[in-house]
């Protein structure tokens, strides 16, 4: 994997950071967006590119304007020559999503059309840019979307993330017919409860949180590293003939 590059939405805290560090690790290249802090991304590229020798480099994406992508890759090709991976990772929390999270009689379509938004529009216009990247170096590559086991099991408030997850591994199975023929292979990773920022700002948090290491076999809540292994196989030679296909990383918690 040395020498090639990934670009990964939402990459300064979380599940997205952790990929891009553990990309970087292996010799790739890294570009990721963020929301709102470039203080924080010049950090992670100032740390990146120190320890592991490879191009970092980072661009403002609002994910709730996802057209916007477009302009995000144009300064992508005057930093990069070559795009290999692309996961998309980036999710919307706060004001943004009042109306999509909460018990079902409260939810509104506003909110829930935010998530959509977030979720499955921007997922489409970034694969669909990374997709024209990959083509032109002709080695194929591969594309993820983060997805969560929220639209496995019953999570309350989650319905709005839960059915827009559904909604984004059907899109990754359709991508995967589609540009296949294009030697890019595309795949989901779902998570089950991972111990982030975003799930903190649950209200019932302590709640969840105590639900999940009950359910485990393994007796702990995951951490973001626990799922970039998965990513790490999604686009690596070991995983060529694996497509349209959603991993599951979850502790175990879906069967009990």
């Amino acid at each position: 994997m040395q020498g090639k590059t990934l670009f990964v939405s939402g990459g300064t805290r979380g599940i997205g950071k952790a990929i891009v560090y553990a990309f970087a690790q292996k010799g790739v290249n890294v570009a990721f967006t963020y929301a709102s802090s470039a203080d924080t991304a010049n950090e992670i590229i100032a740390d990146i590119e120190d320890k592991y020798g490879v191009k970092c480099r980072a661009y403002k994406l609002d994910i709730l304007e996802p057209n916007t992508y477009k302009d995000v890759y144009k300064l992508f090709d005057e930093d990069f020559d070559r795009l290999d991976f692309f996961i998309s990772n980036a999710i919307i929390s706060g004001r943004a999503v009042v109306g999509g999270f909460g018990p079902f009689m409260r939810l509104k379509p506003r909110g829930l059309n935010n998530i959509y938004t977030a979720t499955v529009d921007a997922f489409v216009v970034g694969a669909q840019e990374a997709t024209k990247r990959i083509e032109k170096h002709g080695e194929g590559g591969s594309i993820i979307s983060m997805s969560s086991t929220g639209n496995l099991v019953y999570t309350p408030n989650y319905a709005g993330h839960g059915t827009n997850k559904a909604a984004v591994e059907a899109m990754v199975r359709y991508a995967a017919a589609e540009l296949g023929e294009k030697n890019i292979r595309v795949n989901a990773v779902s998570g089950g409860p991972i111990d982030t920022d975003a799930l903190k700002a649950f209200p019932n948090y302590e709640e969840v949180k105590a639900e999940v290491v009950r359910r485990s076999p393994l007796s702990r809540m995951g951490d973001v590293t626990d799922l970039t292994g998965a990513c790490l196989f999604l686009c690596s030679k070991d995983s060529s003939w694996l497509t349209g296909q959603t991993i599951v990383v979850d502790g175990g918690t879906t069967f009990q």
